[in-house]
């Protein structure tokens, strides 16, 4: 009987609410997926058949000669090596130094907790502006330095209190046995609280390396040497460079020229660009849901 009733509720169609709703996530990720849908057919279209208008969803004149062009740039090779530099050497050190404040500050006992925490907290919502910015990091040395990608990312308040909030989680009879036996505060942070703090490492890394492969500010305003470019820089000066095709530091063979133009080469480098973040983000997505729920813990 209850095997007939699991049946028959199964065979129910949808109502109206069930309808709407995959109606509207329906349109929803059609809104979403589009745009790439559209950058992909142009890049993968002759260019002065592209320059005639009319490619939306698919290639009407299928070509590679886009991607020869952008894979041929020695500018796309210097930003791929700087970008994943910053986010190997990046990463592990923002993690490590925000970590080892987080726990500092989770720690009831510290001296001075509240005035150091609501210190933190003024730095997320008042700054000095771009100019004293510029001229510390210039006192720093860091100024055209590959460090500049490095040092000024190494903290961050909003990943700390998420470190924090987390902390509080771990039973604080795991630290007691150890302080007990001997050991240090830096021993527990290291053998006993990183360890357990994998769910919240995974995803303060993930936010902190979308964080540096998609920046380029700071590449424009605080270096000038070509050879210290990364990625998404590399990708503006394209994208400048297709509206304004005289600039354009490409040579173009001229055996392909009339089968591209500044606007397919520009998509074709935004592919390119965004390739390994397509690869990497489904496997990380997850991390985020359990980042919003991680931060939204109060110690």
């Amino acid at each position: 009987m209850a095997r007939r009733k699991g049946v028959r509720k199964a065979l129910q169609p949808f109502n109206l609410f069930d309808v709407l709703n995959y109606t509207f996530l329906a349109i929803f990720a059609l809104m979403s997926l589009y745009p790439l849908i559209y950058v992909i057919a142009g890049s993968l279209n002759e260019g002065q058949d592209y320059t005639m208008g009319g490619v939306f969803f698919l290639p009407r004149k299928f070509s590679f000669e886009n991607y020869l062009v952008i894979l041929n740039d020695s500018r796309l090779l210097i930003g791929y090596k700087n970008t994943i530099l910053r986010v190997l050497i990046g990463v592990p050190a923002s993690l490590i130094f925000t970590s080892l404040v987080a726990y500092a500050m989770s720690r009831k006992e510290l001296i001075g907790r509240s005035f150091f925490y609501w210190a933190n907290i003024f730095t997320m919502f008042f700054g000095g502006g771009l100019v004293p910015y510029f001229l510390v990091i210039k006192t720093l040395g860091l100024y055209d330095n590959f460090l500049v990608y490095i040092i000024p990312s190494l903290y961050s308040v909003y990943n700390m209190i998420v470190f924090s909030n987390f902390f509080h989680t771990i039973p604080e009879e795991l630290r007691e046995s150890a302080i007990i036996d001997g050991c240090s505060e830096l021993y527990v942070w290291y053998k006993i609280i990183m360890p357990l703090s994998k769910p919240v490492l995974a995803t303060v890394a993930l936010w902190s390396a979308v964080g540096h492969w998609n920046s380029f500010f700071d590449t424009m305003v605080f270096t000038i040497n070509p050879k210290l470019q990364t990625l998404q820089y590399y990708l503006l000066k394209v994208i400048r460079e297709s509206s304004m095709p005289e600039t354009s530091e490409v040579p173009l063979p001229p055996e392909i020229l009339k089968n591209i133009s500044p606007q397919t080469v520009s998509l074709a480098a935004i592919i390119v660009a965004t390739l390994p973040i397509l690869f990497v983000y489904p496997f990380l997505q997850k991390y985020f849901a359990k980042g919003v729920l991680i931060g939204s813990l109060k110690g």
